[in-house]
């Protein structure tokens, strides 16, 4: 299991969202306070996020734990961006540890998160994935399908394979969409932006658990939740 976090509002730095709330996806890394399977996200992590005048987001992964990542977080204070999807790992037993298997996976403008697990047979191969692994895999297909398509994609899926996880995470820069089926996913609404995130990063009262197998859809500061099996 995984856990990790979109922005989007007004520039933030990654320092911001990810290592300096009292929860954030640092503190995550080693104690996630409501992940449901695994105890610690040690097998890397990644953070896309979006700059002016640049048409597709940039990257920053590895495959080493984000408590680790001295130059990360001496960097991190200085970038910031209106859009942010980051990720810490937990791999799925049998899965590569390597920094390609750590989201965000990336095509075109679009990034995805993958917190959960899906059987690889019913998906079946993707040449153009970055990753062998299941999450990798997965967004290959979805992309193919239609990152806005994200609802109908993981009803379907679910529906093949009663198993799976699948809380999806993906942004264009503008938008942000998420799913949740059978894990947790919040949002947070401030003067300033949403965030949505696998667990809230403080203790904000604001902070709003989103219902299981729903769609969370998130564009010009407004959030809509719908029922993915109505």
């Amino acid at each position: 299991m995984c856990r990790h976090l979109a922005w989007l509002g007004s520039p933030r730095t990654l320092s911001e969202l990810l290592l300096e709330p009292a929860h954030g996806l640092l503190v995550q890394s080693y104690a996630p306070r409501r992940q449901t399977h695994g105890r610690m996200n040690a097998d890397g992590w990644g953070a896309g996020f979006f700059a002016p005048g640049r048409p597709e987001p940039a990257r920053w992964r590895s495959s080493r734990p984000l408590w680790t990542e001295a130059s990360f977080a001496s960097v991190a204070p200085v970038i910031s961006s209106s859009c942010v999807l980051a990720a810490v790992r937990s791999a799925t037993a049998g899965m590569p540890a390597d920094e390609t298997a750590a989201a965000p996976f990336q095509r075109g403008r679009w990034l995805l998160s993958h917190n959960g697990v899906v059987d690889r047979s019913i998906l079946g191969p993707h040449p153009a994935a970055e990753s062998v692994c299941d999450s990798a895999q997965l967004a290959a297909h979805l992309f193919d399908f239609g990152p806005e398509r994200a609802g109908e994609f993981v009803a379907d899926l679910g529906k093949r394979d009663p198993g799976a996880r699948l809380n999806l995470l993906l942004t264009d820069g503008a938008r942000i969409l998420a799913t949740t089926w059978h894990n947790t996913l919040s949002v947070l609404c401030t003067e300033d932006g949403i965030v949505v995130a696998s667990e809230p990063y403080d203790d904000d009262p604001r902070w709003t658990d989103v219902p299981d197998h729903h769609l969370v859809d998130v564009r010009a500061g407004e959030v809509t939740i719908t029922d993915l099996e109505a």
